[in-house]
Parts: structure tokens; C-alpha cells; sequence
């Protein structure tokens, strides 16, 4: 995998929906949605069935969940919906993510989520105190650089539709590095389990390059091959932190800071 020392790949280029050949020999691949966007999730089970990974990680459960899965849950959408609480987790509509989850004959399915209360207590404590001891093998002990740590305290007030107080940017930064060190820990597993290939399902900003969850399995294991790939509503602008990106049409939605109130 190529990182490069800023904070955007420069080697990204746009694909096609049925250009698999990129993933042939990879030992993983990080393919990134936008949550509530169907053709998204369309072309992830496409990419898993023609991949036929060994282990798949979700974002949206957490490894315990992933442990209640038996393989006869895999063959009926309400069961397993039932068995992972989906209703109760706050994420989009279940039929969108259920032929990811089946793309694959038998697969070993691994979650990469955080218990939301290690996810709050990240936010005031720091995510190197909440993950313990492995904390090294994914660089949560070190601080981020100060443009790094801009940026993506920038993007936190962006997806908070500007209703983040101040004070919380720095903890709120803290917890995403806690979820991209869980989901890198989650494919370090599901490789020594499986040996690969494994695919993880995960949002766009997790899926980049310079930050998310790529770059913590390349201080972890900086001798595997990854790809990365995000999927766009728009054609994006200027140099893109991922390998290989594709535009999608739009989904219809409201206005997601309808609403959205946070003191400052």
C-alpha cells in the first residue's frame, strides 16, 4: 500500500461499478459508503461476491454481535436482523445492508464497532486510554500533527451541520481514531483468523488513506496490501485520499441538520 506524507493520495482514480480486477491478489479492501445510500450498498455486495472473501468487517457491529451470527441467520433477512438489534442500532434500513452480509459463500464476519459508552468516555479521556494496551500498534499514543488535527476537527464540525461547541472538536476527533484503531484491530484478526482475503464495510471517512482506517493497518501490518475505495454522490474536487473512487447517483433525503441543535 502507498501512503503519501500529506494529508491526500495522489495516485486515487475513478472506476467503473463492474471493475473488479483492482482487488485480484489484495489482502484487503476497504470499501466505503454513504450510509443511507442503496446503490452503495448495490455495488458492496457486487465487489464482495466478486471478491469472495474469507472474513468480512462491518462498521455498523461490534464483535459481539458478529459472534450471536450462525450460518443459518445468514439465510433469512429478518433473522438476522433480529439477531444483531439492527433496529435499535440507528442505522439505515437493514434490507440495504443483508445481500453484503450474504454476497459470499460462508464467510467469517468480524464487527468493528465500539460500545458507545467507550465511544463517550474516548471523547473525554482520549482514545489511546480507552483502547489499553495495544494502544501502540495503531499510533493512538501519539498525537496528531497539528494540520491533521485541524482538518479533521474541521470535518467533525462540518458533519455536525456547525453545532459542535469548541470544546468538544478535540474529543470528538479522539473518538473517530478510536473507531478506525477498533475496525484496523477487527481486520487484524479476521487476517490472522482467515488469512485474508477481507473486505470491511465502512463510511467514506473511515475508508481514507491519510487517516482512517487504511493508514492504522499500515503502522500495524505495513507489509499488507490494501486498497481503498469511496463512493461519491458528486465527482469530487482536487487530489482524493482513497486508491480508487466511483460516483453514484444521489439519494433522496431531507436535509440532515434539520433540527440538529448543540449549544455552543
Amino acid at each position: 500500500m502507498t501512503l503519501t506524507a500529506t494529508l491526500a493520495h495522489a495516485e486515487s482514480r475513478q472506476i467503473n461499478s463492474t471493475d473488479f480486477s483492482v482487488f485480484q491478489g489484495i489482502d484487503v479492501v476497504v470499501l466505503g459508503e454513504v450510509h443511507d445510500n442503496p446503490a452503495h450498498h448495490a455495488y458492496q455486495a457486487a465487489a464482495v461476491a466478486a471478491i469472495q472473501p474469507k472474513a468480512l468487517v462491518f462498521e455498523m457491529i461490534t464483535n459481539g454481535q458478529a459472534l450471536r451470527i450462525r450460518p443459518e441467520h445468514l439465510q433469512d433477512e429478518a433473522t438476522l436482523e433480529r439477531v444483531l438489534n439492527w433496529g435499535e442500532s440507528g442505522w439505515p434500513d437493514f434490507a440495504m445492508y443483508y445481500p453484503v452480509f450474504t454476497a459470499t459463500d460462508e464467510p467469517v464476519i468480524f464487527g468493528g464497532a465500539v460500545d458507545r459508552d467507550l465511544v463517550r468516555q474516548a471523547v473525554l479521556d482520549g482514545a489511546a486510554v480507552v483502547f489499553g494496551a495495544s494502544a501502540d500498534m495503531f499510533n493512538l499514543n501519539n498525537n496528531l500533527d497539528d494540520a491533521e488535527q485541524s482538518l479533521r476537527e474541521a470535518g467533525q464540525i462540518a458533519s455536525h451541520c456547525d453545532a459542535l461547541p469548541e470544546a468538544m472538536l478535540g474529543g470528538m476527533v479522539e473518538a473517530q481514531r478510536l473507531r478506525d484503531a477498533s475496525m484496523a484491530r477487527a481486520v487484524v484478526a479476521a487476517l490472522a483468523e482467515t488469512g485474508g482475503p477481507v473486505v470491511l464495510i465502512t463510511g467514506n471517512g473511515h475508508a481514507r488513506t491519510d487517516w482512517g482506517v487504511p493508514r492504522d493497518l499500515a503502522v500495524a501490518m505495513p507489509d499488507l496490501t490494501l486498497v481503498s475505495v469511496a463512493q461519491f454522490e458528486e465527482s469530487p474536487r482536487g487530489a482524493v485520499p482513497y486508491d480508487f473512487w466511483l460516483k453514484t447517483a444521489p439519494h433522496e433525503r431531507g436535509d440532515p441538520c434539520e433540527g440538529f441543535a448543540i449549544s455552543k
